[in-house]
């Protein structure tokens, strides 16, 4: 079987053989696979720390154990908008007060004799006593608003036009009490609004700001001569400005002895303000005020200084000299190197 043979003894013609037998069957088409990419993506994964767990997908929750809670403040606080601004402004004013206002004052305080200065004290204080008595009357104090105005007329009549405070006597007993329309805005529930330091006025806010310009209108619009005229406003204005200096004179170094005079300066200003607007309306203070008010406080008694007679005295102890040791340098092993 020579066929058979010629198979047996040729495989690769065997195989030609059947693959020309066998039809062809075609490779299966490739798979495409969609990839999803987004810069934004990688960006993200880029700056995530691998020690942290992923973020969750949009509107995922985040598995418990794993909130992350920051808490602060970014910008200026609520009450103080215009931070950057009032700061600048309260440390011009400062270099002001040190270079000119302080030198006055003390010139005021030391120049003129103290039965005068005082006697130019109470005149103004009582110029302003209807202020103060409208006010206490639309707070509905009309007790505190009549003895105002007895205080304001004994003070007048018999003081000699308010030079000297009569009414505060023992025999009359009628003390001064500042009031003012800013406090009536506050009794009624108007809030302080921004806090603002300016130049001349010094810390106030929107609300005293306005109070305070309603106060010192009041004589000039409703009587009228002499107090409309330019010479009375600059009288008062110098002489209450350099009263309140002094009057402030120790509470402003303690400030300016502080860490962060600014940020203590406005905190105490609104801490005295809301404390005031509160015993109008016979309520308590706040403790966060009191922790402001206690601090300044604080600082204040730092500053006092110490009378001669109450300073401490050394021991005998403490003066008598101590004889060096036998061997100094063995006292080097117990110093710092």
């Amino acid at each position: 079987m020579p066929g058979f043979a010629m198979l047996a003894t040729s495989p690769p013609l065997m195989s030609a053989a059947l693959a020309a037998a066998v039809p062809a069957v075609p490779p299966p088409p490739p798979v495409i696979v969609p990839i999803e990419w987004s810069l934004a993506a990688v960006q993200d994964a880029a700056g995530q720390d691998p020690a942290l767990p992923p973020a969750p997908a949009e509107g995922e929750e985040p598995p418990a154990g794993n909130e992350i809670v920051v808490e602060g403040q970014i910008g200026p606080p609520k009450s103080d908008p215009m931070e950057r601004i009032n700061e600048d402004s309260y440390r011009v004013t400062q270099a002001v007060d040190q270079a000119l206002v302080e030198p006055l004052a003390y010139a005021y305080r030391d120049g003129l004799p103290e039965p005068v200065r005082d006697g130019l004290g109470n005149v103004v204080r009582n110029l302003g006593e209807p202020s103060n008595a409208l006010n206490f009357l639309l707070q509905g104090k009309v007790g505190k608003a009549f003895e105002t105005l007895g205080r304001m007329a004994i003070n007048t009549t018999i003081g000699v036009g308010g030079l000297f405070d009569v009414a505060k006597k023992p025999g009359v007993g009628l003390p001064y009490r500042r009031n003012g329309f800013a406090n009536t805005l506050g009794f009624y529930g108007v809030g302080p609004g921004a806090y603002l330091y300016l130049p001349v006025t010094g810390a106030t806010s929107v609300r005293d700001l306005i109070g305070n310009t309603l106060d010192q209108s009041l004589l000039p619009f409703v009587v009228g001569k002499p107090f409309n005229k330019p010479a009375y406003a600059v009288g008062y204005f110098v002489v209450n400005g350099l009263d309140q200096r002094l009057t402030f004179d120790e509470e402003i170094a303690s400030i300016a002895a502080s860490d962060d005079p600014y940020r203590l300066r406005r905190e105490t200003y609104l801490a005295q303000r809301r404390r005031d607007i509160a015993a109008l309306k016979g309520e308590p203070m706040s403790e966060r005020d009191r922790q402001w008010l206690e601090e300044l406080e604080e600082l204040k008694a730092a500053q006092a200084p110490v009378p001669a007679e109450t300073a401490p005295v050394p021991d005998q102890a403490d003066t008598t000299p101590v004889e060096p040791p036998a061997n100094p340098e063995a006292l080097l092993i117990t110093q710092p190197r």
